[in-house]
């Protein structure tokens, strides 16, 4: 029987899931686990030594070491025979690194996550500074908060989400590293989504919430003045995952 590998502690999901050669030149596919992504992270981004990167992830150095140079194998794999890299699961489990401020979610609660700006759905996840959080019980909300998210960025906020027990988000545009990160992170995303926050999640939890699966955001788009998510442009943390 083979032994399941030990869990590693992952400090974030990535902002970026796949890489692709301009020229391509082979069909295949390298897959690379968030826990080697973690390696290649911490010792070649910044800086920390097989011992520092052991202690983070909470394995032994040996460890470490097979998982770095399995890690690196594959980036030569993809670079030298123009294949796509892609990031996507592993036996990894997030380390919760987050100042949350969130009540903690009771049993056969669904939590729903709402980008929040003045009362209303704010149009681009990867800068937003706050969520409302909406608890629900047999299809009524039955609290409610709002939390600051301290930071920014896809794979920051995807984790602060899951670190928060969020089951369900609903935003306006959002970008498709962002979705990847959700979807790991086991959350239901409806994106493309305005006006009120309240109107909104009280929508969700009715079953009956008017979004636009086909949303995205870049920010490109922002720069030539896109608004995010338009149709057609309070209350209560993860494991191993293989």
């Amino acid at each position: 029987m083979t032994r399941r590998p030990r869990c590693r502690c992952i400090s974030q999901y990535p902002d970026h899931w796949s890489f692709s050669p301009d020229e391509v030149s082979s069909d295949e596919t390298v897959v690379m686990s968030l826990d080697e992504f973690e390696t290649i992270r911490l010792i070649d981004k910044e800086g920390m030594t097989q011992e520092e990167c052991s202690n983070r992830m909470g394995v032994a150095r040996t460890t470490v070491t097979s998982i770095y140079d399995s890690a690196r194998k594959k980036i030569a794999d993809a670079l030298i025979d123009g294949k796509r890299l892609q990031i996507s699961g592993g036996a990894y489990q997030l380390k919760e690194m987050f100042n949350i401020g969130a009540i903690k979610k009771g049993t056969n609660i669904m939590r729903i996550a709402v980008t929040y700006e003045n009362g209303n759905v704010f149009q681009h996840f990867g800068h937003t500074e706050q969520f409302k959080l909406y608890d629900v019980e047999n299809g009524q909300i039955v609290c409610s908060q709002i939390v600051d998210t301290n930071g920014s960025g896809h794979g920051a906020l995807a984790g602060f989400l899951k670190a928060a027990e969020v089951d369900a988000l609903i935003c306006g545009g959002i970008g498709m590293g962002a979705q990847m990160a959700l979807a790991e992170a086991g959350i239901k995303l409806y994106g493309g989504v305005q006006g009120s926050a309240d109107e909104a999640a009280e929508a969700l939890a009715e079953e009956n919430l008017n979004y636009d699966p086909e949303a995205r955001c870049d920010h490109h788009d922002h720069e030539e003045g896109h608004e995010c998510g338009h149709g057609n442009h309070g209350c209560g943390h993860g494991g191993c995952h293989n």
